[in-house]
């Protein structure tokens, strides 16, 4: 019994007293990406694992370790999505979405299940907010996607963050890059790690995101690819820095990030903290241009970013960023008798309909420990129904911080008149 009384290792749970962090977070995102013009996509949680394969790369960490695969009773292979951009770039190319004009821009909210050691901002169960735009090749797209990154980091009140950017070329700059690469790697092969060493022939800018410190030590020295880019992809970049210029938006230029997924092309970037230590990637994206094409589509380029809800909030509660807490109960009415609960019952569906949060005891509590209750709970006011009550039509609605009382008919106005008193006397809320 005590196995399923315990969550499985590397997931949390999200407890009523805390998913109002996390709504605070996800509002703030849809609404920037609603400003962006974004709007939200849904996809399954799991999918084809040839999908996963061939869009985030069998070279990379992720499908050479990390997934959650297994064979469905049809004899399927499927996997548990590991990030979400595959999943809405096969929703792109299935519904044919380019069709409906472009560009195509997507955001959504996401689970991803990733098999790895758990530890502090990493864990096997985790959720992204994600943006994602098809159908431009143009740098203002990139800015624009950095930007609205931007804007969601500056609303949640996070300081101590840096962007930095990079342009990991296309594949016709890369080839003579990925030259550069095999040339040194190769000669360190004996000091390398048996997953580089596979990588050196099939993919050797993976060497370059490898988390063994000695290999990481090696990889500093490693060629950069700003030294190899094409003139295309190099006025790409200096136009996407141009843009970042002109919006006044902050940058370093890091020709070592390269990002973990393969489908990656030129723009890449990362907004990066030190406040949780190690793993202080707390939003990372850029362009795919050849993505689609890789599922079996036509060229439609593509970019967008994830943002890890979980490690944004360690962010959050590193750097003392406040979370406003929810409003509280508006009003808390303890019943006495069965005909109490009935006119309650009454009077606080009326309440709820005007936007009101409105409760009564639905335990069999005593007065005394309904009352007790309701000051658990932080209700700004409470009123106490009796046959009294109910015989004179009215009661007294109670400010339980202040103790002032003002009498209300239990009428069809009750619910406006206690909705016109919460807006004139503000000392009843405590928050």
């Amino acid at each position: 019994m005590a196995l399923i009384t315990k969550k499985i290792k590397g997931t949390e749970d999200v407890l009523p007293k805390q998913s109002y962090r996390w709504q605070f977070i996800e509002n703030i995102m849809r609404e920037e990406s609603r400003a962006y013009g974004f709007r939200e996509i849904r996809t399954p949680v799991f999918e084809h694992t040839e999908l996963f394969a061939r869009g985030v790369g069998q070279t990379t960490d992720v499908v050479q370790k990390e997934m959650y695969t297994f064979d469905t009773k049809g004899g399927e292979s499927v996997t548990l999505r590991p990030e979400g951009t595959a999943g809405a770039a096969r929703a792109v190319l299935e519904h044919a979405l380019e069709n409906e004009g472009l560009p195509i821009k997507a955001s959504y909210f996401v689970s991803c299940y990733r098999y790895e050691k758990p530890q502090a901002g990493r864990l096997r169960e985790f959720h992204q907010f994600g943006i994602e735009e098809y159908g431009t090749q143009s740098p203002l797209a990139d800015a624009e996607v950095i930007c609205l990154a931007q804007s969601v980091l500056d609303r949640l009140g996070l300081g101590d963050v840096r962007l930095e950017i990079n342009s990991i070329g296309c594949p016709t700059c890369r080839a003579k890059y990925n030259e550069a690469l095999r040339a040194y790697f190769s000669q360190y092969q004996d000091q390398l790690c048996p997953t580089c060493l596979t990588r050196l022939e099939k993919n050797p800018m993976r060497l370059l995101d490898c988390k063994s410190p000695e290999d990481h030590k090696i990889a500093e020295g490693a060629p950069k690819i700003t030294d190899y880019l094409c003139e295309e992809c190099e006025d790409h970049f200096g136009e996407v820095k141009r843009y970042l210029d002109s919006a006044g938006v902050a940058y370093t230029v890091n020709p070592t990030i390269v990002r973990g997924l393969d489908y990656y092309t030129k723009t890449v970037f990362e907004f990066i903290t030190d406040s949780i230590g190690a793993q202080g990637t707390v939003c990372g994206g850029g362009r795919y241009d050849g993505l689609i094409e890789e599922l079996g589509g036509k060229h439609l380029p593509s970019l967008g970013f994830a943002m890890g809800l979980e490690r944004l909030l360690m962010v959050m509660d590193a750097q003392g960023v406040e979370i406003p807490q929810p409003e509280p109960c508006a009003l808390y009415i303890a019943t006495m008798g069965d005909a109490a609960k009935v006119k309650a019952f009454s009077l606080l569906s009326r309440v709820r309909a005007c936007g009101l949060t409105a409760e009564t005891d639905v335990v069999g509590r005593g007065l005394r420990a309904q009352m007790k209750y309701a000051d658990k709970i932080g209700a700004a006011y409470s009123v106490v129904l009796g046959d009294n009550e109910i015989a004179e039509n009215k009661a007294k609605v109670k400010n339980m911080n202040s103790g002032e009382q003002t009498e209300l008919a239990l009428d069809d106005t009750f619910a406006e008149k206690f909705s016109v008193l919460t807006l004139t006397d503000k000392t009843a809320f405590k928050i």
